[in-house]
């Protein structure tokens, strides 16, 4: 038994040294942060990986303000990812700010809502906690069950700075930590709203116009439409070749015009924006 549990441990100790060597240093390149930007990462390190067999890249989705920690205070990431610019006080980690997408977020609601479209104003309400019910905009008597993302969320200080301003948030919220998850939520309660990237919008869900305007890409890229953002990778001075070289496929047209625009996302390079 005694040689079993040594046995086991060199194992252990092994499997570690070998996921250490694997994500960090010239051999491994840990990508972290939102969960917006994470599909674009994930795809993007597999097809990095097959044309550089000897660089590994494993994308986590933790929320941006995780994501910006992890690169800039920890250092426990090459790369840290965002769905929302940087604040003050995280502009003096001196990273690089790479813009890889543009993406705008949409509200969304139950396909069974016969609602279609907000004002600005209105949607401000909605999540202050001050209209209540879908009849007072329009819609069905139906209470509104509303869905936020919790406070680590690149997208919900994206929709703060967009929709809410000073205003608070109702605390009679639901909230969550991914945009799946409000996906789900929300495709399963007649009377919810939430708000996710316009790249994770499918048939479980539909967007709503603001202000008469539709979630469009053509609407997104000409930042028509009001709730329109950038996503972002970050990067250290001390950026390795490898994750440099990553970075830079992540720019390349095989990755713009590709993954970028297969998530529902518009490119930030080459071809028709």
């Amino acid at each position: 038994m005694v040689k079993m549990k040594g046995s086991i441990l060199a194992l252990l100790l092994v499997l570690a040294l070998s996921l250490s060597g694997c994500t960090r240093g010239s051999t491994g390149i840990v990508v972290s942060g939102s969960t917006t930007v994470e599909p674009i990462a994930e795809v993007a390190g597999e097809d990095y990986h097959k044309a550089h067999p000897e660089v590994s890249v494993l994308v986590s989705g933790l929320g941006s303000s995780a994501g910006i920690e992890a690169v800039g205070i920890t250092k426990t990431a090459d790369i840290g990812t965002s769905s929302r610019s940087l604040k003050d006080e995280e502009k003096k980690l001196g990273l690089t700010v790479i813009p890889i997408a543009h993406d705008g977020i949409a509200v969304v609601v139950n396909p069974a809502n016969t609602v279609t479209n907000l004002q600005l104003n209105d949607l401000r309400d909605i999540y202050a906690g001050k209209i209540t019910n879908w009849n007072e905009v329009g819609g069905p008597d139906e209470p509104i069950v509303l869905v936020n993302r919790d406070e680590s969320s690149g997208t919900r200080d994206a929709f703060t700075s967009f929709v809410m301003g000073d205003t608070p948030f109702s605390l009679d919220a639901v909230v969550l930590p991914g945009t799946g998850q409000v996906r789900e939520v929300i495709s399963r309660t007649k009377g919810a709203i939430g708000y996710i990237s316009e790249g994770f919008v499918n048939k479980q869900v539909r967007a709503l116009n603001i202000n008469g305007i539709p979630p469009s890409p053509a609407n997104i890229a000409s930042n028509k439409y009001p709730l329109s953002r950038s996503l972002y990778f970050l990067a250290r001075a001390d950026i390795s070749p490898e994750a440099q070289g990553y970075i830079d496929y992540v720019l390349s047209d095989a990755i713009q015009q590709g993954p970028v625009r297969d998530a529902g996302y518009l490119p930030v390079t080459g071809g028709e924006r």
